[in-house]
């Protein structure tokens, strides 16, 4: 007999004597323990079959939702935030005669006056009224094309530190008479025509196009527009 049978006797009607063997199942510390260690074990290897075979089927939740993310506003406020960009300014100088005649001699009546007009002119672009329209970005967002109005003048600023008087010749009456203080009205009001025209003729808006375009390329790439950035003006 085992450790873990335990004989019973008994007597029988013909008086024969019978051995009875009861086994009683082994229950200690050492067995539960085990028993709980192939418990885990077994666990572990059903939750990695069962992760493999997910990965493997890719379930998707029905109830799942998908985000798209657009930049075109995100872009666009960034370049209307700009409202007004000074793209360029010139500055420029002229000289303009202002004659005064009658039906005297010069020398009695009459002034010839040269004066010196300095100026500077802005050229800027106006983003306050760009529109979702005028902003298209490419699907991949690496590329985007802008239009843009074209850059405006603005009204010609002149420096009167910087403007006077260069020369002047008078009659005599003129010396002797004509002390009227708003005599150079007239001349920085030529001047101020001259050089506003000068700077209608000059490469001043073409700079200004430039200046702008190379501007909201870096803006654009400071963004994460790595493509093609095109900018045209109407």
């Amino acid at each position: 007999m085992t450790g873990g049978e335990k004989p019973v006797s008994g007597s029988s009607s013909d008086g024969h004597t019978q051995i009875v063997v009861r086994t009683e199942s082994g229950r200690g510390l050492r067995g539960t323990l085990v028993r709980w260690g192939l418990g885990a074990v077994a666990l572990v290897v059903v939750f990695t079959l069962l992760g493999a075979v997910t990965n493997l089927i890719h379930l998707r939740n029905p109830f799942g939702e998908t985000t798209t993310i657009r930049s075109s506003p995100v872009l666009l406020k960034s370049i209307s935030e700009l409202k007004r960009f000074e793209a360029a300014s010139g500055e420029f100088q002229v000289v303009v005669e202002v004659q005064n005649s009658s039906w005297l001699p010069s020398f009695l009546a009459g002034s010839d006056t040269f004066f010196l007009g300095d100026g500077t002119v802005g050229a800027y672009v106006d983003f306050g009224s760009l529109g979702a329209d005028k902003v298209q970005v490419s699907s991949d967002r690496l590329s985007a094309t802008i239009t843009l109005p074209k850059p405006v003048l603005d009204p010609v600023a002149l420096d009167v530190h910087k403007s006077y008087i260069i020369g002047q010749q008078q009659g005599v009456f003129d010396r002797l008479f004509n002390n009227d203080p708003n005599q150079v009205q007239p001349l920085l009001v030529e001047a101020t025509k001259q050089i506003d025209g000068a700077a209608a003729k000059s490469q001043l808006v073409t700079i200004a196009e430039k200046d702008t375009t190379q501007m909201l390329q870096g803006l654009l790439h400071s963004l994460g527009f790595t493509g093609t950035i095109a900018v045209n003006y109407k």
